[in-house]
């Protein structure tokens, strides 16, 4: 089923003399449903796709997501469809935007589909929970080495991006004209792009930032004061650094938009569904039951574990990642792990 309008049925929309094909993105939660409206907005024809049925109609009928990103109009050229070889025929580019969970299978789903010359765009943050593996490794296992890859990536709430606020993010690929490519499609004055060769280190940023900001919400929601929020992001980095460099990250990629821009976004605000998390937990509250509240997909949570596990086998020191994942097990209460972060020795700053 697709709810196809009139104006999406042309092929294509020419942007500086150059045919963009329509592009699919996979995923109707808040993040591909925001950068949906606003490629579609551009005049770009967009069709989101979900392995949820209900969504996709409810998106057809309503012609909002209103479970998702609820005040929002689809404008006619985004076109929700549930049937997946129908929504990539005749793309080149394929914006993969499903909870890290779901990433190998929607490959898996995605792979006989394609021909060799389609590219995916992941701009989902997260590690596989089947191997822990990078989100780039998984689609290199399942995709092969030939399938051109790009990361997503940096500071962008989605609902600031579906109102039409400006935000600055990184496209990472180790394809320069891919980058390039994606820039065109996406640069605007609201929507600025940057071009990074570094994968590795804008997946590691998009990943860690999410366990930080869980401890940053706890020690908000314990009234620890605006000091201890500033160091734990700052040690928090240091953690990051620390993991990245060692898969082979590059230090000015993690001191960028994808490493400590979006790190203190996700930690000062409460749009981050992983600090409201945090705040949660800090002031006393069940983990569980803050997770439903929320009601959406915390990546923190899903990964801290997993964070913590790739640190240990690289044996990388993550104390903050490492306690934080104690907490959500129920081996530490916040209170207990907070007090053995500050009882750590004290060693130099340098020593990231």
């Amino acid at each position: 089923m697709s709810c196809l309008q009139n104006s999406c049925k042309h092929k294509g929309v020419h942007v500086k003399g150059q045919l963009l094909k329509p592009v699919v993105i996979l995923g109707a939660g808040s993040w591909g449903t925001a950068i949906a409206l606003y490629l579609a907005r551009r005049g770009q024809v967009v069709r989101v796709w979900s392995i949820e049925k209900s969504e996709i109609d409810a998106m057809c009928s309503e012609r909002a997501n209103n479970r998702y990103m609820p005040g929002f109009t689809l404008p006619d050229t985004l076109q929700p469809m549930d049937n997946l070889a129908e929504a990539v025929k005749g793309v080149d580019d394929i914006i993969i935007v499903v909870p890290s969970i779901g990433f190998r299978h929607t490959l898996t789903l995605l792979k006989p589909l394609i021909a060799p010359h389609v590219r995916i765009i992941c701009a989902a943050k997260g590690l596989d929970t089947e191997t822990g593996q990078l989100l780039g490794d998984v689609a290199l296992e399942v995709m092969g080495s030939e399938r051109r890859f790009a990361v997503l990536s940096g500071p962008s709430f989605a609902r600031e991006v579906a109102a039409g606020l400006p935000c600055a993010v990184v496209v990472a690929s180790h394809d320069q004209a891919f980058a390039n490519d994606l820039k065109q499609r996406f640069n605007s004055s609201i929507f600025r792009i940057y071009t990074s060769d570094d994968v590795i280190g804008v997946e590691i940023g998009g990943v860690a930032k999410n366990v930080i900001a869980i401890a940053t919400g706890i020690s908000d929601g314990m009234e620890l004061g605006s000091n201890a929020r500033s160091a734990l992001i700052t040690r928090g980095l240091a953690e990051i650094i620390r993991l990245g460099t060692a898969l082979g990250g590059k230090l000015e990629t993690f001191v960028g938009l994808s490493g400590l821009g979006d790190l203190i976004l996700t930690c000062s605000d409460n749009q981050s569904r992983n600090r409201r998390l945090g705040l949660a937990i800090g002031k006393g509250f069940d983990i569980h039951e803050a997770e439903r509240e929320i009601g959406q997909v915390v990546e923190g949570k899903r990964n801290a574990e997993l964070v913590y596990k790739l640190a240990e086998r690289h044996g990388i020191d993550m104390p903050i990642c490492e306690t934080i994942w104690q907490i959500l097990q129920g081996k530490l209460n916040a209170k207990d792990a907070i007090d053995i972060l500050l009882s750590r020795t004290s060693r130099s700053e340098l020593n990231v």
